[in-house]
């Protein structure tokens, strides 16, 4: 199965595309889509065809994007709304399976701390993927979606659900 995890940003967003093999998972790509525009929806436009071209290149069996949370700039927590928005709109329409988690359940599922810093994310994410030097942050933070998904559907086979 291929995951494609998003991790939602209007001036950066990451993603990242695992392989799970039974219980192993493989590193296929990462990457951030960076869109040149200066007004919103010109980047809302851009963020959405950079996914499309990522969906329709990588065929990915499910999509997994970060759920929102709450940040200190309500004016930021509204973008990211907006972003998360088209990517679910551009997924929906590609027909991919949606599944979205928080920030706090993909820090918990890959670094085992709901709370952990976006440097330990990092860090984990290269060891779990056998990374050769880390990834930025906005990629770190999409394949530890994937990650976590990929870990819930373990956890599920399991439990003998799938």
């Amino acid at each position: 199965m291929k995951i494609l995890g998003l991790d939602p940003g209007s001036v950066v967003t990451g993603y990242g595309v695992v392989e799970v093999d039974t219980r192993k998972v493989f590193f296929v790509t990462s990457g951030r889509i960076r869109p040149r525009e200066r007004e919103f929806p010109d980047r809302l436009r851009q963020i959405a065809e950079g996914l499309a071209e990522l969906l329709d290149r990588e065929q990915p069996d499910v999509v997994v994007i970060e759920d929102v949370f709450t940040a200190k700039n309500v004016r930021s927590s509204f973008k990211i709304a907006h972003v998360r928005g088209a990517l679910l709109l551009v997924s929906a329409q590609a027909g991919k399976k949606i599944v979205e988690y928080s920030p706090a359940e993909i820090k918990k599922a890959v670094v085992g701390n709901g709370a952990a810093a976006k440097e330990q994310v990092q860090f984990m994410v290269k060891n779990l993927l056998g990374l050769a030097e880390l990834p930025t942050t906005d990629e770190a933070d999409a394949l530890a979606a994937a990650i976590c998904h990929s870990q819930r559907l373990n956890l599920e086979r399991a439990r003998g659900l799938t």
